[in-house]
Formats: structure tokens, sequence, C-alpha cells
């Protein structure tokens, strides 16, 4: 059983949301092309007497929307990609930039990114609208060398890819670096190989899908329609099944996330109609059992869903975001939102209104106090699409630093 214990309001829409994997520290993406890393208030019975969520830094990254962030592997940088075509490396303690990558354009016109992930310290996964899967390499990448060459490119689907999701390392590994990523891109689900490229694509599933995770042995799916496929890792020839996660519903499974600091094969799914539902797999063959529903809101669905490393969830959807623990006798609000004001200038905010001794983005004039374009969120597109059928042929080879 989960119980909010916060309610924080943002300042425009959210697009992305990261949780740092070592600290208690969250990153949202919004829709004015602000980043904003926020701390986390203490677990409920702590000795600190802080109840609040705390502004690190805030600033406006990007020139309209930022659609993905993520921490890399020891959560030292973020990455955020935004629609005016850049991806941008930041100190993650005091939002400095450090390195740019430009998104590379698709027949000579704007390619939005769709996600962002570090691979490593060294390696960036970058998906964009028109379905490609870039993989750039940093060590080519700094603030005044701006990059749009990519070290390799696949295209694992027709459409967009709306889910990214690393498949376990084999026992062999040596770099324990995911080398095989799942994909979901319109109604297909991928595997793609970052050195040999494309090495299956499933048939049309019937619905667009729309997000993925590992959960125990098995990979989930969540569909439009409210489905989770499940297939089990390293056989792909078609799901071995399909829970129905709100039956009579209707509301489609926008983000999937594995439950952590429990007990394994239960996963959270947050949908469109504001609720994040969590279930417990069970072993093959047998349905999913909804173990419990937390409303996030009662008109915008749920954008954004992770578990941070106390093993709090946390929920994001519209411009709120939300802080549950597990255990808790009733659900209450502890938290009080930290007043601040908006910095349209490019530099970053730091708590308590002082100023960083950088500015993070000082070296990017063209955002100054200009007025951006928010992005609405992505409405999912429902034409039909051709089928997709067999293998995909195998890209040339290249070697990436930290993987074997």
């Amino acid at each position: 059983m989960y119980n909010t214990i916060c309610s924080y309001p943002l300042s425009s829409d959210l697009f992305s949301l990261a949780i740092h994997p070592k600290k208690p520290f969250l990153a949202v993406g919004l829709a004015s092309g602000h980043v904003q890393l926020n701390q986390l208030p203490p677990p409920t019975g702590s000795a600190s007497l802080s109840s609040t969520i705390d502004t690190a830094w805030r600033t406006r990254r990007h020139k309209g929307s930022c659609r993905s962030l993520c921490f890399s592997g020891d959560g030292e940088v973020i990455f955020s990609a935004g629609t005016d075509g850049l991806v941008k490396a930041a100190k993650t303690d005091s939002g400095v930039v450090e390195a740019k990558i430009a998104v590379p354009l698709h027949n000579n016109e704007p390619d939005p990114p769709t996600l962002i992930h570090a691979l490593t310290p060294s390696t960036l996964l970058l998906a964009t609208d028109s379905s490609a899967l870039h993989i750039h390499d940093l060590r080519l990448a700094n603030t005044a060398h701006i990059t749009a060459i990519p070290a390799q490119i696949h295209r694992p689907h027709a459409d967009y890819i709306s889910s990214l999701t690393p498949l376990p390392p084999s026992s062999t590994s040596t770099s324990a670096t995911s080398k095989q990523w799942l994909s979901t891109g319109g109604t297909t689900v991928a595997i793609t190989d970052l050195r040999r490229g494309v090495l299956v694509r499933s048939e049309d599933q019937g619905e667009e899908l729309l997000s993925s995770a590992v959960v125990g042995e098995r990979v989930v799916v969540g569909g439009e329609k409210g489905g989770l496929r499940l297939w089990e890792v390293g056989r792909w020839d078609d799901s071995e099944e399909t829970v129905v996660v709100a039956p009579g519903v209707g509301a489609s499974a926008e983000v999937c996330v594995e439950v952590t600091g429990g007990e394994r094969g239960r996963v959270a799914v947050g949908m469109d109609d504001g609720v994040v539902r969590v279930l417990e797999m069970g072993e093959r063959g047998k349905r999913g059992v909804l173990l419990g529903e937390y409303r996030h809101d009662e008109v915008d669905g749920v954008g954004g869903l992770g578990f941070e490393v106390g093993g709090r969830m946390i929920s994001g959807g519209g411009s709120v975001i939300k802080v549950w623990e597990e255990g808790l006798a009733g659900g209450f609000d502890r938290c009080e939102e930290e007043e601040e004001e908006e910095d349209d200038c490019g530099e970053v905010e730091a708590i308590g209104g002082k100023r960083s001794g950088a500015s993070g983005d000082e070296d990017d004039p063209d955002l100054g106090g200009e007025s951006s374009e928010e992005e609405k969120p992505r409405k999912r597109r429902k034409k039909k699409r051709k089928k997709s059928n067999g293998m995909a042929g195998g890209q040339h080879v290249t070697a990436f630093k930290d993987l074997d």
C-alpha cells in the first residue's frame, strides 16, 4: 500500500522525469524548456526536520520543450534533449553545461528527440521522431565544438521510438553493460544489438505500443488499449500472454517500471486516466494480480514514473510531481513548495536564490530571455501501419569504449 506524502506543483507541464541512481534527487524537464533538479524530503520517521522538496538548481536549458532527461550511471552528469535540436550534458551538482550534441537532421529537416539513455560514461543513445536510434561518442563532444555526427545509426521501427529498455547483460559479459536493447515504436517491438544492428522486429501487435520494462525474467510492454504484453527474455517469437491492467477502463499504459525495494515480479503502470496501478505478475501462465491503484491526478495522465534510491515511488504528470511511501497508515501531504522566481536569462538558479559559481547556459546566449513556445504532450497517432516481419539485417560493427 502506497500513500502520497508530497504533492509538488511545477511551473509548466512535465515532459520528462529522471531519478538519480544513488541519491534522493529528482530532475524534471518541462514544456517551457526548463530543467530543474530537486532534492526529495527525507523518509517518514527520519530525524531530519525538513519536510520540503528543495530546488538544487533550475535553468531554462532549451528553446522549446525539454523532451527527455537521464542521469549517467554514477549520477555525476545529467543529459537533456530538447526540441531545439540539442542534447546537453551538465554536471549534476551545479547544472553547468560541459558538452553539447546536435541532433542529426532527417531528410534535411529537424528530427526532434524522443528519448536519451547514457549507456556508458562515453556513449549516449539518442532516439528520434523519425525512428532513428543514434549512438554518440561523447569523447567527441564539448561546449566549443557541437558535434552532429553519430558513431552509428540504427532504425528499429517505422515510427517514432516510444520506449527504450536495456536487456540484462549476458553472464559472460565483462563490462556488465547492456549490449542489446528492446524498443517500442508504432505497433512493433524490436531488439537492437548496439554492435550488430537490429536483430529482431515483431509482427504488428495490433495497437500502438508505448512503454516497456524488464520485470524479473520477463519483458513487459504497455499499449494504448491498457494491456501489458509479456515476453520471456531471449524468446521473441511472440508474446506469451497479455494482462489487462484495468478491465473496462480503456486507459493506455503510458509508462511501466519494475517495483524496487520489495518482492520481485511487481510492476507499476502509469496510465493516461491519471492512475498508477501496481500488479503482481506471478509465474508464467498465471494472470497478473492487481495489488493497488493510486490516483496521481483527476485530469492529467501519468507521464513519468519511477522509484528513488530509498524505494519511494515518484509519479509525474500534468504540472505536478507526487512522492509516495509504502506502508503508511494514511495519506498526507507534508511537502511545501519552495517559492522561486522564473529564471529565463539562461543562468542556473541555486538553492536559496543564490547564483551558482558558473552559469549553466551562459555559453548559449541565444536562449537569453526570449519566450519559448511550449509543445503540447504527444498525441498518439492512430493511423494504419504496415506490418514488419522477420529479421532485420545486421550492420557493420563499431568499437566503443567500455563495451566488450
